[in-house]
């Protein structure tokens, strides 16, 4: 190698002074944007945001740190727009978010722009981290759970809580509150013809009947019943239910068939009432009437509600042409829906579960599709009103495993970190920020 001489440096002195001030000079303007920088923008869009879910980690923590934030609806795919600080600079970095550092003055653009009548735009203050929960097993499952997975890799904190804690009444110490794959019915999943002599299906069996007999129950599908009015009261007084799979017609099931024998005797040890669907109350439950219950045990099917079965033969050997669109509502008029139907993309990969959807003619007259796959009459996401809270439920089991079977390995979320799918579920997840906090008496 040539040895660099005075010589040879002299004559470069030019090209690294050039060099050394158009480095000064960089560093300077970072500085002084960094210095004069007032709001910064997580931007959600396509094109510029890195990690989408990671992103609502970001805004939760901010939210946690008692500092407001906008949501900015439907401007570059739901931005968030909070004060700029170092600390949440950092925090970006640290969990490889995209950002954005404004001035006020562009800040201000922005804000006009969403503002002006001719946009289908609209900024939602969101003012306080919701409490958490979610409604699961303490032991371990044969199946994952999808908002657990993506709480985890979003970094969200949240609470497991099961039926002790729901029945002594701990519900009131949260805001939101997610039903894991379970089923309120008291069947067991409907799991007895394919796994009656695994392992995991009798141990899971005896823990429920046992669980049941402890907190003074004469049959699991009395307590899952008791479970699901307490989560019916929480609601109807103001909470916030998101539930995914088959978590979502069985608990509306189990509403309306309380006090009703639906479960064989495999299930129960007596058996079902031959006159149980005349008898089902729908005014009872949240989203569905009219349905045809599957009494058959032997069945992998609660009731006519779930698309699973036509679902599943429609798009054999044709996963990549499954998907589900998301309707666009108005910013201004709709916001709830809107909120929870923010995305980088209209269009969003289907996914199957043991519910995977729901035939629109068993739905109420009151339950608003948000998503849905029409040429099937099939929808897929929904969203309610009870009381004085609300409920979202989701079709399917995992966002980014098209059939996801007993005993698969969970999802590698690394994987797949601007999921569209994934992103509904974190929507409704920051939907009670939207809300006020009380007002001190």
């Amino acid at each position: 190698m040539e040895m660099m001489t005075q010589e040879t440096i002299n004559s470069h002195k030019p090209d690294l002074i050039k060099f050394f001030k158009i480095g000064i000079a960089a560093l300077l303007f970072f500085v002084s944007v960094s210095a004069n920088a007032t709001q910064l923008l997580i931007p959600m869009d396509e094109e510029y945001q890195q990690n989408h879910l990671k992103a609502y980690g970001v805004a939760f923590w901010v939210l946690d740190n008692n500092l407001q934030i906008y949501w900015l609806l439907n401007y570059r795919g739901g931005s968030f727009l909070m004060p700029h600080s170092a600390e949440i600079e950092k925090e970006c970095i640290i969990r490889g978010v995209s950002y954005e550092t404004l001035s006020e003055g562009t800040a201000s653009a922005i804000l006009a722009e969403i503002a002006s009548p001719s946009k289908n735009m609209e900024a939602v203050k969101l003012e306080v981290a919701p409490k958490v929960a979610v409604y699961s097993p303490k032991t371990m499952q044969p199946w994952d759970d999808a908002v657990t997975l993506v709480l985890n890799y979003a970094e969200i904190p949240y609470d497991v809580v099961y039926d002790d804690e729901v029945l002594r009444g701990d519900l009131k110490n949260y805001n939101w509150l997610h039903l894991h794959h379970e089923d309120f019915t008291g069947q067991y999943g409907k799991f007895y013809s394919a796994y009656r002599d695994a392992a995991w299906y009798i141990q899971q069996k005896r823990e429920f009947e046992a669980d049941a007999a402890r907190l003074g129950f004469a049959k699991v599908s009395e307590a899952k019943l008791a479970v699901a009015q307490e989560v019916k009261s929480f609601v109807a007084n103001g909470g916030f239910l998101f539930a995914m799979c088959s978590a979502t017609d069985s608990y509306d099931i189990a509403l309306a068939a309380a006090g009703i024998d639906i479960c064989e005797s495999m299930f129960d040890g007596d058996p079902a009432d031959p006159n149980a669907q005349n008898k089902l109350d729908y005014g009872k439950s949240f989203a569905f009437e009219n349905y045809q219950l599957v009494t058959n045990p032997l069945r992998y099917e609660y009731s006519s509600i779930d698309v699973t079965e036509k679902h599943s033969m429609a798009f054999q050997g044709r996963e990549d042409d499954d998907y589900f669109e998301l309707f666009e509502f108005s910013a201004k008029w709709d916001v709830i829906p809107t909120m929870l139907c923010q995305n980088h993309t209209r269009l969003v990969k289907g996914f199957m579960g043991q519910t995977t959807g729901y035939f629109k003619e068993y739905l109420k007259p009151t339950v608003l599709v948000m998503g849905e796959l029409e040429s099937f009459n099939e929808a897929r996401y929904i969203h309610g009103e009870v009381g004085k809270g609300f409920f979202t439920f989701y079709g399917g089991h995992d966002p980014e495993d098209y059939r996801h079977q007993v005993g698969d390995p969970p999802t590698d979320m690394n994987l797949y970190p601007n999921s569209p799918g994934y992103r509904l579920i974190l929507n409704n997840i920051l939907f009670p920020a939207a809300r006020k906090k009380p007002q001190k008496t």
